[in-house]
């Protein structure tokens, strides 16, 4: 898995910002699309997929409690045959991970309740784990997510791409006001060297996320993170 690829972040509707991973084998799509439960919302989607030419689909925020195959005909199209899905609690969360045929059934799946992780195994190439997270408002909650990212960790050696909407920052330059909860700011520090992971810089865009305000808070939410094996 060559991760020394690009990410590059731009500006979508519905007040997020979409990342887009550019690595060997595969061409990532991340995004909160904040809702997949509208046909505008899916064709959105399928538009974007097309003229990106994306093999992997991470999706956070679904609004979905169940994720058919006809939904994933219309927002993703017919080649994307695999997928693993959270759903959603209620209208709250959830998470799609979805890929092209081409790129063969996932050799391990696990879900876990912020996040879903796929175990790739290109023909010829290294067995790697993709995992896409959606983490939780408030401190307790962001407290288990993290504890569940190194618990994943444990279960799934070798190279590990993660990537999606973190509800956390790492430092004061991922935010444009000083108003920081530093505690939380240094497990997530802590995490990141626990683990050995390094971070994709991001292209074009220094946040993520805006409140979308007169005088907006920006904040960079969504990162993409990666193992060094």
């Amino acid at each position: 898995m060559n991760v020394a690829g690009d990410l590059c972040g731009f500006p979508l509707p519905f007040g997020r910002l979409c990342l887009n991973v550019t690595m060997n084998p595969s061409n990532i799509l991340c995004w909160n699309v904040r809702g997949l439960n509208s046909r505008a919302r899916q064709d959105s989607v399928r538009t974007l997929i097309n003229s990106m030419k994306v093999d992997v689909v991470c999706l956070q925020e679904t609004k979905m409690s169940q994720i058919s195959h006809g939904s994933i005909l219309t927002s993703l199209g017919s080649d994307f045959s695999y997928f693993v899905e959270l759903p959603s609690v209620g209208a709250s969360g959830g998470i799609l991970v979805a890929w092209r045929h081409a790129l063969g059934p996932a050799t391990a799946t696990r879900v876990d309740n912020f996040s879903v992780s796929v175990q790739f195994c290109p023909t010829n190439g290294q067995a790697w784990w993709l995992t896409c997270v959606y983490g939780p408002q408030g401190d307790d909650n962001k407290v288990l997510f993290l504890q569940e990212l190194r618990e994943i960790r444990l279960a799934c050696q070798g190279p590990w791409l993660t990537l999606g909407d973190y509800n956390l920052i790492t430092s004061d330059a991922d935010k444009n006001n000083s108003n920081l909860n530093r505690a939380m700011m240094g497990r997530f520090r802590r995490l990141i060297s626990d683990l050995s992971l390094k971070e994709l810089p991001l292209h074009g865009r220094k946040f993520t996320w805006s409140n979308q305000q007169d005088s907006p808070t920006l904040v960079k939410l969504d990162r993409v993170l990666c193992s060094i094996d």
